[in-house]
């Protein structure tokens, strides 16, 4: 960690913080990082893979800021800011998200942030520079990845912007995940095992996305999901 890290945790200040990812080896990585309390001064009380644990954890263990993958078991970090808002506008001692994800894809950005989030960084971002991020979402600032935060100024210019994309805005939040899946090339029954679906479900998401895009067979869905940066 550099020295404004340490600084932190030498003026006594600490940070409750819950880890929501479905990737078991990078959530023990994040601990491993920025965990060290007495170092960093953030206190990991927590860990979720899904939606709904994420739900149970943050409930139970209230922590000042969660560290929230935008792609996750279950609907999505974008459901579970949904299902945590009344944690979000608590009028004491409120829950502060912070997005961590590996996609730099405008509509999930802005998806995390219309749903309530604080800010947005990328999963290349420095250890330290996540522990700073932490902080200040902790303070109530908004945080965001250099080239990320045009996406938000964008599509908050006015409070009558358009939809990043209106077609995409068709898809519910579960059909967005299989439209991902089926352009990443899984099969049906993994993408099944992987959203905790039916493959029959599954087939009906699909049928759903195509009708609402007006696509003909997932080669086309692919092509379409790979020109607007969805894969």
């Amino acid at each position: 960690m550099t020295e404004d890290t340490t600084t932190a945790a030498d003026a006594g200040r600490r940070v409750r913080v819950v880890l929501v990812d479905d990737h078991r080896m990078f959530r023990t990585g994040v601990q491993a990082e920025i965990g060290r309390t007495e170092t960093t001064g953030v206190e990991v009380v927590g860990e979720a893979a899904d939606v709904d644990q994420a739900v149970t954890v943050i409930t139970a263990t209230r922590p000042e800021v969660v560290l929230l993958d935008v792609h996750l078991p279950g609907g999505g970090g974008v459901e579970v800011l949904r299902r945590c808002a009344s944690l979000m506008t608590a009028p004491e001692n409120p829950v502060r998200f912070l997005a961590l994800s590996v996609s730099d894809a405008a509509e999930d950005v802005i998806g995390v942030i219309r749903g309530g989030a604080r800010g947005y960084v990328t999963k290349t971002i420095t250890g330290a520079d996540l522990v700073d991020s932490i902080f200040r979402v902790q303070d109530g600032d908004a945080v965001f990845s250099p080239r990320l935060a045009g996406f938000v100024l964008d599509a908050f210019a006015s409070t009558d912007a358009p939809p990043v994309d209106e077609d995409l805005d068709r898809l519910t939040q579960r059909e967005r995940e299989v439209l991902r899946l089926i352009a990443r090339g899984y099969a049906y029954k993994e993408i099944a095992k992987q959203l905790f679906i039916s493959v029959k479900t599954v087939e009906s998401h699909v049928s759903a996305v195509l009708r609402k895009l007006q696509l003909s067979n997932r080669h086309e869905l692919t092509r379409w999901a790979t020109a607007r940066r969805l894969v």
